[in-house]
């Protein structure tokens, strides 16, 4: 027998393999691990807002109480101050904070939502806690700090 040798690899089938592989759609597994970092960033940006609702509400019963039990018109308006600026320094730091005083420490609550202690109200409240004669606005002094716990910027 003698001659022609078959060429076997020639008479196979072409082949029909599948194309390779994409990209897209993802791999369960890369589903599964896009979930847990949206889960992730979303728990790290839960922790870090939970320290102002903390402050928040302590502010606000703070100020509840202190609305119960301050009876003079020149406590309630020391008071309020202090609580005022106690959340302010921890809420926008000390360096913000610190160096307002007068119709600046005024300013600075009416622009971040203390907007009843606005005009003078809030120079009410300045001269009735440190010791100056001034119309009372009670209402008003517990309305503003209200609402500077209560503004979200």
């Amino acid at each position: 027998m003698g001659g022609v040798k078959p060429d076997w690899l020639a008479q196979l089938a072409p082949s029909h393999a599948p194309p390779p592989p994409g990209w897209w759609p993802l791999a369960p597994g890369w589903w599964a691990l896009v979930a847990l970092l949206v889960l992730g960033l979303m728990a790290v940006w839960l922790w870090q807002r939970r320290p102002q609702v903390r402050l928040r509400r302590a502010a606000l019963r703070e100020l509840a109480q202190l609305e119960k039990t301050t009876a003079g018109d020149a406590d309630l308006a020391r008071e309020l101050t202090h609580l005022v600026r106690r959340y302010a320094v921890a809420r926008f730091g000390r360096d913000t904070v610190a160096s307002l005083s007068g119709t600046r420490w005024i300013d600075f609550v009416v622009a971040h939502g203390g907007t009843p202690w606005g005009g003078d109200v809030g120079l009410a409240l300045l001269r009735a806690a440190y010791g100056g004669q001034c119309q009372p606005a009670r209402e008003r002094w517990l309305a503003g700090a209200q609402a500077f716990f209560r503004a979200k910027a």
